[in-house]
């Protein structure tokens, strides 16, 4: 009796397990050419003027219309300190990365 119980609930969390990551692939695919513009303060040299993490690109995302947390947010290189794009992962799930590219541009001064 306790053999079938075990398999049963093997099965069910394995189903559940499997509609997560189908859920975490179909969101995915909404991430494709996502772009996240973040403007900073920057010298000439393009340098910036502190640093953009992944805090500020989560809180970008957001703006768009995306639910992450900044830890889903991976920046093997640390935090970006250069004008430019990037392109970044997004974790979405264990099994699930979405790539986003985020843009930092110099903030415009306002005379």
């Amino acid at each position: 009796m306790a053999l079938k119980e075990f398999e049963a609930k093997r099965a069910e969390l394995e189903s559940a397990a499997a509609e997560k990551l189908a859920v975490a692939q179909a969101y995915a695919e909404k991430f494709v050419g996502v772009v996240v513009r973040i403007e900073r303060k920057a010298g000439v040299d393009g340098r910036l003027f502190g640093s953009v993490s992944n805090f500020d690109i989560a809180d970008g995302l957001r703006l768009l219309g995306f639910a992450v947390d900044k830890s889903d947010v991976r920046m093997a290189a640390g935090p970006l300190k250069m004008i430019g794009e990037t392109e970044l992962q997004v974790a979405l799930h264990s099994d699930v990365l979405a790539t986003i590219t985020v843009s930092v541009v110099a903030e415009q001064f306002k005379i």
